[in-house]
């Protein structure tokens, strides 16, 4: 049974609607000459429910901020209608625009805070080496100069650098990259990325606020825009329109005398068709994004998104699939390529290394012959490791980096050398293979760009907005992969704050931007972005919470027709709005001469904003047609140099 408590929380949640439906009811009511017996006409349940909020609130905005709005000429024009006693006008005019105020409410959604989520990637203690010694201190004392161990799988406290042991870092956190970085002494680690393998003493060289992970929290708070509400073309133009209906209206009675064309002046000069106007065809529009994948968390974004004339992405997770996957076996020795790569799996079985176990995950996915026994199997963290087969220590197989065999004796031919390098060119990582300490051949692993990107970007092109990729990976492999998917802007090395400043760069260059991410490193981005659009199958939360709208499925192949919807959206709001501003001129001059009455007035109204609706809800099953396969007209102009 519900209680007292649960039913006023509910009414507290719901007030809006309830009000809204009873005001809704009073109006039919109303039309329809039912009265149920009461002294007075129905009409007044929305007088009361829906017109004194909006004469409140008219009234409030005059007297605290003498802030003008299209509230006034309502608020007005119903308290006139009541004085007459066209209680039914009166009544329409304040459910419409209630109606027009509760649909804009759906279409804005409240933003959600994702600092928290970042702030659980800081690390709250770090292992502090002194006079040979551990101690485990709060992370935030930790001053420059003080040498920290950290053990395999720990998130890195603090920025430093390498002064003893290797390992392998997955840094995706601050640069996005798919694949994990080997580290060795000299190197720089930063923190809130995670130790893979392999524990190492480091010296801090920035802590606390200054520290790679504080710095993005700060860049995130800073960059946050906030949830601007829609301001309905009504609201722009509310001085004026409440300027001309008061001269019109005082001038039609000074001439006629009568003050009921004054009223109906007022009446129909009320902006009910203009405030519906937006939100239903924006409404329309994320019920159509929302059948394709697009999650909107922003109702306005819809409206900004149409104006975008440039996209920024992030390469990995976004035009890629996010994820290390075999790309060629080749076999240099006395093995079959088949062989080589049962071979190289088998001894992976026991890497915990990203890339060894996407050898393990491909093989077992497309083979049917089972893997080998190994045994013996000794981790080189930085470089790769080494097993005996089948438990004949007299076979000795190594798969690592270059390094590894270099270490090992294993010498690999110039022309392997040179086939490898072309694979190194494409931005992928290669393992080499040696029996014995022979060479028998390599795996390249490159992630993969999703076969629809090309399609992707050439739609953006037609439609007259230019890709940019923005991407944490170096130089080679963000150039191999732009040129792949004709791609002419591209800024590779990104950190963090180098990807927002390059938004902010396009941004004083007058471009209006978009940014397609995944990872926490690209939240600053998203947040500075005009629009922010994150990936939100295998985006990081944080990407998802800094970003105004989701793409849920991860389907890349849609961001064309989003694009579209909303510049299709954009145009059915232009007709909205020039037909109701026709319409009212025409009821105008009706109201001026004497022919429309007030509740004509009011019932043209009903039919104006009816007619706005229905042209808004073709939104819902609009489809954008992929140009892909047509001849293009790239976007010409100056962006950023390429890097």
């Amino acid at each position: 049974m519900v209680t007292w408590n649960e039913a006023k929380e509910w009414f507290a949640d719901h007030s809006e609607q309830v009000t809204l439906a009873i005001g809704g009811i009073g109006v039919v009511l109303s039309l329809a000459g039912i009265r149920l017996g009461l002294p007075f006409d129905l009409a007044w349940l929305a007088i009361i429910f829906n017109g004194l909020p909006i004469v409140w609130g008219a009234a409030e905005a005059m007297y605290k901020e003498f802030d003008v709005k299209a509230d006034l000429l309502v608020s007005l024009a119903l308290i006139a209608a009541v004085v007459i006693g066209e209680y039914f006008a009166a009544a329409e005019i304040a459910f419409i625009m209630q109606l027009g105020a509760m649909l804009e409410d759906f279409t804005v959604s409240k933003a959600q805070a994702g600092i928290e989520r970042l702030v659980k990637l800081t690390p709250t203690t770090a292992r502090v080496v002194r006079n040979d010694k551990e101690q485990v201190v709060p992370a935030d004392i930790v001053e420059v100069g003080d040498v920290i161990r950290v053990l395999p799988g720990e998130i890195i406290p603090v920025d430093g650098t390498i002064r003893m042991g290797t390992t392998s870092v997955d840094q995706s956190v601050m640069t996005g990259e798919s694949m994990p970085v080997d580290k060795v002494v000299g190197d720089d680690v930063f923190s809130g990325t995670v130790n893979q393998f392999g524990a190492f003493d480091m010296e801090a060289t920035k802590a606390g606020e200054d520290s790679s992970i504080q710095r993005m929290i700060k860049l995130v708070k800073e960059t946050d825009p906030g949830n601007a509400k829609i301001v309905s073309l009504a609201d722009r133009w509310a001085t004026w329109i409440v300027v001309m209906a008061l001269l019109t209206a005082v001038g039609t009675y000074v001439v006629t005398g009568e003050m009921i064309r004054a009223v109906t002046i007022l009446v129909v000069f009320c902006p009910c068709a203009l405030v519906l106007a937006t939100p239903a065809a924006i409404m329309a529009a994320i019920s159509n994004a929302s059948k394709h994948g697009f999650l909107v968390r922003r109702g306005h974004i819809m409206e900004e998104l149409a104006k975008v004339d440039t996209i920024t992405f992030d390469k990995t997770g976004t035009l890629t699939h996010g994820r290390p996957q075999v790309t060629a076996v080749t076999s240099v020795g006395s093995m079959t390529d088949d062989d080589l790569y049962r071979l190289v799996a088998s001894i992976e079985q026991k890497s915990e290394h990203p890339l060894g176990k996407a050898i393990v995950s491909d093989y077992t996915s497309h083979h049917e012959a089972p893997l080998a026994t190994v045994e013996d199997v000794t981790i080189v963290p930085g470089k790769g490791l080494e097993a005996s087969m089948n438990g004949e220590s007299s076979t000795r197989v190594l798969a690592g980096n270059a390094a590894m065999m270099n270490v090992s004796g294993v010498t690999i031919p110039d022309s392997v050398k040179a086939d490898a390098a072309s694979y190194l060119g494409r931005g992928a990582s290669i393992i080499y293979v040696a029996v014995n300490n022979i060479l028998e051949g390599f795996v390249a692993l490159a992630d993969r760009v999703r076969s629809e990107s090309r399609d992707v970007v050439d739609d953006l092109h037609s439609l007259n907005v230019t890709p940019v990729l923005l991407t944490g990976d170096h130089g080679t492999t963000a150039q191999h992969i732009a040129k792949r998917l004709n791609m002419s802007h591209v800024i590779a090395d990104c950190l963090p704050e180098d990807k927002m400043n390059t938004v902010s760069t396009l941004q004083q260059q007058d471009h209006v931007v978009a940014m397609v991410g995944d990872g926490v490193n690209d939240a600053p981005a998203l947040k500075k972005a005009d629009v922010g659009i994150a990936m939100g199958g295998m985006g990081s939360d944080i990407a998802v919470e800094a970003s105004d709208i989701v793409l849920v499925n991860d389907m890349i192949a849609e961001m064309p027709h989003m694009v579209a919807l909303s510049k299709h959206m954009m145009r059915t709001i232009k007709i909205n709005l020039s037909f109701a501003l026709i319409l009212n001129g025409i009821a105008i001059i009706l109201a001026m001469i004497g022919t429309l009455s007030p509740v004509w007035g009011a019932l043209v109204h009903n039919g104006g904003s009816l007619l706005v609706v229905l042209n808004s809800a073709l939104l819902l099953s609009w489809k954008y047609k992929s140009n892909s396969d047509e001849d293009r007209n790239p976007y010409v102009g100056k962006l950023v140099s390429n890097q």
